[in-house]
């Protein structure tokens, strides 16, 4: 079963401190860190660009390109969607679209909300991108959390039920009747990998692709500490949390690039031609 692997390009300042901070220098670095790793196992992957790293960086993107992985948007501000209005939210979507067809080419087909904020309060956001021209969403979790996440949604690939639009799920395991989070971020921290291998296992068993998903950041293991000398206003509990066992990171890729097939998003909804895509409930 081919999984989908796909990576926010984004810095860590703008999308847990404050959208407005500038772009620091190590996402360069880091990203390309992820390159390496994809190279090192040949494996594609879908990168959904936030639009100021690339206004930043625009060589990076267009490294991430040439290299043959799947450019698809994060839109532009990493701002919440249900923070927006409809319009706001728009005018986001075609910054980040010009700017991708700038630099790659082509139109970007896929789009991942910064922090899965498509939730019931941001519904409207899905005929929004299908009159963009996207082509599939990544944006909505099927867990409950406090600023993202719709608990009952399919937890599988579906179709939209009042527009053109494909929505492939961040992937969960089931586990006493509830949805948790297992295959990417701070989840793949906290969780051992057997968690993770076993839910992509019981996925692909079931005739289903996951989603696996992580950021470039988090293989960077000292960079919060290096903010925080930096004079970075950073918590000491957001220091501790989001910089927790980021060690282990790399080495739970590895085994997941070692031992499971996967490639871009697109790639993989194309192959899902064959499945009976259902609508929302």
């Amino acid at each position: 079963m081919l999984n989908a692997l796909t990576v926010d390009f984004e810095d860590w300042m703008q999308a847990h401190i404050d959208p407005d901070r500038p772009i620091t220098p190590r996402v360069v670095d880091n990203v390309r860190r992820v390159l390496a790793l994809l190279d090192e196992y040949q494996v594609k992957a879908t990168f959904f660009v936030l639009g100021k790293v690339g206004d930043v960086y625009p060589d990076l993107v267009r490294e991430v390109d040439r290299a043959g992985h799947e450019i698809a948007s994060h839109g532009w501000g990493h701002r919440l969607v249900w923070q927006q209005t409809p319009e706001q939210f728009r005018a986001d979507l075609r910054r980040s679209i010009e700017q991708i067809v700038a630099l790659t080419g082509h139109r970007p087909l896929g789009y991942r909300a910064p922090a899965f904020s498509i939730t019931k309060r941001s519904l409207w956001a899905g005929p929004v991108l299908a009159d963009e021209g996207f082509r599939y969403s990544s944006s909505i979790f099927p867990i409950r959390k406090r600023r993202y996440g719709i608990p009952e949604a399919p937890r599988f690939p579906y179709r939209w039920e009042d527009c053109d639009l494909v929505e492939f799920p961040l992937t969960t395991a089931r586990v006493f009747g509830r949805n948790i989070p297992v295959c990417g971020g701070g989840y793949m921290r906290l969780f051992p990998y057997a968690v993770l291998r076993r839910a992509l296992h019981t996925v692909n068993r079931a005739g289903q692709p996951a989603v696996v998903y992580f950021h470039p950041y988090e293989l960077d293991v000292s960079e919060v500490r290096v903010l925080q000398n930096q004079g970075y206003p950073i918590g000491r509990r957001v220091a501790f949390m989001k910089s927790l066992w980021r060690s282990r990171i790399e080495g739970r890729l590895r085994a997941a690039l070692g031992e499971f097939q996967f490639a871009p998003m697109a790639q993989v909804l194309e192959l899902s031609r064959k499945w009976q895509l259902s609508a929302t409930a």
